[in-house]
């Protein structure tokens, strides 16, 4: 019989003997452990373990059932995911006119860099399907003039598409509260400033007349609170205060947008981060076993 693989995921308050309790209840069902990751991050524990469930001397939903109980025990947080039950992650794509971040969404998937299928593009004006089509995706829009209206279809788009991951390429409208709790930490906003420094309107403007030298954008999850939820990733471009215009400024900071998002989506779809009291730690990833399997 060929390996039957899972990873087996924990996550919880860093303490003594999780690793020894946790191979024990393995090994003693006839779990062999083929690999594991682990890490403290902040006080909190992180370990994937890759395992081959082939020789095990119990059913899987007793062992699945026996390791969340283990979890509890310890106050900490266990998942298993089967390689046999694997699949792409559906990403939804949201836009407004702003056709940058869309450009190179679909170029680094295209380029094998996105681990996932996006199931759709979804906005609030048409400008950029011929944009979405050109690159073979699926493009809806729907008028803003009525909000309630505008968001009841898309979350119901959304839905429909079975998103597991919504991505806000330039999206320019603030979602309800509604969709918002219907995908929580599954919703990618890219921000152009560095959070919390110039939240809201009009970001580049703001940076330009302050005669900051270094600006940058902020890939994060959406949360109730605007331009407020865990970071996932940032980075900068300088300013050459006196010389650069607002214009070219604006340019710098949408060509790096496109990339931040990007790498944002790659890390959520490669399971490479988890959000803990209102932070994102970073992890090796299940994929990674799966990948290399």
């Amino acid at each position: 019989m060929g390996k039957v693989l899972a990873v087996v995921s924990v996550l919880g308050k860093d303490q003594k003997g999780v690793v020894a309790q946790v191979a024990t209840f393995l090994a003693e069902r006839g779990t062999n452990i083929e690999d594991i990751a682990q890490h403290v991050v902040r006080g909190f524990f992180v370990m994937d373990m890759l395992v081959d469930l082939a020789d095990l001397r119990c059913d899987l939903s007793e062992l699945i059932t026996g390791l969340i109980g283990l979890g509890k025990s310890m106050e900490m947080d266990v998942r298993v995911h089967l390689h046999s039950q694997r699949r792409d992650k559906r990403i939804a794509v949201l836009v407004s006119r702003e056709p940058r971040c869309l450009q190179h969404l679909t170029a680094d998937l295209h380029a094998g860099k996105l681990h996932g299928t996006i199931a759709g593009v979804l906005s609030n004006h048409p400008d950029l399907e011929p944009q979405a089509r050109a690159a073979g995706l699926q493009f809806e829009w729907k008028s803003a003039d009525s909000l309630e209206a505008h968001f009841d279809w898309l979350l119901a788009r959304l839905q429909q598409l079975q998103a597991d991951v919504i991505v806000l390429a330039r999206y320019m409208r603030i979602l309800p509260a509604r969709i918002v709790q219907a995908f929580p930490h599954r919703i990618i906003n890219i921000h152009p400033s560095l959070l919390p420094y110039f939240p809201g309107a009009a970001p580049y403007k703001q940076a330009f007349e302050s005669g900051v030298r270094v600006h940058g954008c902020t890939a994060h999850f959406v949360t109730e609170q605007l331009d407020q939820g865990p970071v996932i990733m940032q980075d900068v471009f300088h300013i050459n205060v006196g010389t650069d215009s607002l214009d070219e400024v604006k340019r710098n900071g949408l060509e790096l947008e496109g990339a931040v998002l990007s790498r944002a989506l790659q890390l959520y779809l490669d399971e490479e981060l988890v959000v803990v009291d209102g932070k994102v730690i970073f992890k090796p990833g299940i994929s990674r076993f799966f990948q290399n399997a």
